[in-house]
């Protein structure tokens, strides 16, 4: 019994038979491992990126994207001011311009037909205890950097917190996830329906880089954009994340 708490801990939770079983067969043998239940979070996120993988035909695209410029522009951005700006948010705001500059990559299938959206309403991988959430931040386009900002660290928090109301996070048109912050250079995600595609961000990253047959160095950042190819040809994700790259590469155009 615990001083501090004076409860008792819980006993770990006792795998199925059937499970034992089925471990030992595969060479686990009992006592060797701690068995944790499903809760409900976790069957949801099961079911749903299991029927997303089976039945969505997926292809993935990478592209590098040099950021010096869009870091600077963030450092010039928070200096002295109260609302930070991250990365994220940054990268947030320019998918939502590239959504507007080529919509056909902002859209979803129905059995029925293609939808386009009006609004890049984008839904954000936040990890948070069992599983993870995805807060939307709606109407990107229309929104400035702070406006992101503070709408971003409120959704994340209260999404860890898991006091999310279902319309904050059912929904949305297009997905990121970024998991640059864990060290990880690039990867790729299962798309999140009815979402289009989804974004996938790693780490950025020190590269030499050549212009002609001048070699410099520049801070470079990997992103993954995986596509429905029911509803975004190779094409039309290939002139998304040319005009994605293009915007960040040049953030002094929108970046205020």
């Amino acid at each position: 019994m615990s001083e501090a708490s004076g409860k008792a801990a819980k006993p770990a939770p006792s795998p199925p038979e059937e499970i034992v079983a089925q471990l030992e067969q595969q060479g686990i043998p009992a006592g060797t491992y701690r068995f944790q239940p499903l809760d409900l979070m976790r069957k949801a996120i099961s079911r749903r990126m299991t029927e997303s993988f089976r039945d969505i035909p997926h292809f993935a695209l990478l592209a590098r994207i040099e950021v010096d410029d869009l870091m600077r522009e963030r450092a010039r951005l928070n200096e002295g001011a109260e609302v930070r700006i991250s990365l994220n948010d940054l990268l947030i705001k320019a998918a939502g311009l590239a959504l507007q500059r080529y919509p056909a990559a902002n859209a979803s299938f129905t059995e029925r037909g293609l939808v386009f959206h009006e609004h890049a309403d984008i839904a954000v991988a936040v990890a948070m205890e069992g599983g993870l959430v995805t807060p939307i931040i709606r109407e990107v386009e229309l929104k400035d950097l702070r406006e992101i900002s503070r709408e971003m660290k409120d959704l994340a928090a209260r999404g860890r917190a898991k006091r999310l109301m279902p319309a904050e996070y059912v929904g949305g048109t297009f997905s990121i996830s970024n998991l640059g912050m864990y060290g990880v250079a690039s990867f790729g995600s299962i798309l999140n329906p009815p979402h289009g595609c989804i974004l996938s961000i790693g780490q950025a990253e020190k590269q030499f880089r050549f212009r002609g047959d001048d070699a410099y160095v520049a801070t470079v950042l990997e992103v993954t954009l995986t596509c429905d190819h029911r509803v975004v040809d190779g094409a039309t994700g290939a002139q998304w994340l040319d005009a994605f790259r293009k915007i960040v590469e040049a953030p002094a155009a929108w970046a205020a």
